[in-house]
């Protein structure tokens, strides 16, 4: 568990890590970055080396502290009066139940919320809210719509649903950080997911670690049970 280790000491030290998931799931490479350690640079890495959607994934234990809810739950609610919205549930993910989406912020100090310093601004301050336990502070500190999109692992992370949402903040929980993380996808040239080697080869260029979702799941089991 060497490699492991490694990835959590990276985290704990501000560098990105990248999480492949499995082959039979998304079979996604994604940056990861532990978000009370982000800054404009890493916003800039992920859009630029990353180019999938950067979000922010929250511990469930926050999300019910603060009540972010999921975006189904949002959309099920409105569709009482916007019956179209009752006919977008994603019920039809080929590689999962449902999504993890939640709704998306902008810290209030931003300006437009999208540039690397907002973006890293409002993620920064999320984790510090977090960290601190100022639930209630959350309406004061954050508005939305926004540019930061929030996604709510599911209850017991890893153990009952193995996204990249839930791999990340349980790495984040085996580094004693505040479990919410950033994460991005990794494209391809093609438009495509990154190939698994084309992303072996970044994390070799740019000396960073690589991991499996399944060395994340199996540590995370046998330290947490």
């Amino acid at each position: 568990m060497e490699l492991i280790e490694k990835a959590i000491n990276s985290l704990r030290s501000g560098k990105i890590v990248l999480v492949y998931d499995s082959d039979d799931r998304e079979g996604e490479t994604d940056m990861v970055v532990a978000s009370e350690k982000i800054t404009p640079e890493h916003i800039k890495i992920m859009r630029k080396d990353g180019g999938g959607l950067i979000c922010t994934a929250v511990h469930p234990e926050i999300c019910k502290s603060i009540g972010i809810p999921f975006m189904v739950d949002v959309l099920l609610e409105a569709s009482k009066r916007f019956p179209l919205l009752k006919e977008l549930y994603p019920s039809d993910i080929p590689y999962d139940e449902r999504s993890s989406f939640s709704i998306t912020i902008n810290h209030r100090k931003t300006f437009t919320g999208i540039t690397d310093r907002d973006r890293a601004f409002t993620i920064r301050k999320l984790a510090e809210l977090s960290r601190e336990r100022r639930f209630k502070d959350f309406g004061k500190e954050f508005r939305s719509p926004g540019h930061v999109i929030l996604l709510r692992a599911a209850e017991g992370l890893v153990k009952s649903r193995r996204g990249h949402t839930e791999m990340t903040v349980a790495l984040a929980e085996l580094a004693n950080m505040t479990p919410v993380t950033t994460i991005c996808e990794m494209m391809g040239e093609d438009g495509y997911a990154m190939d698994k080697s084309e992303a072996k080869r970044y994390a070799e260029r740019h000396n960073l670690i690589f991991l499996s979702g399944e060395d994340i799941i199996n540590y995370y089991l046998e330290r947490m049970e």
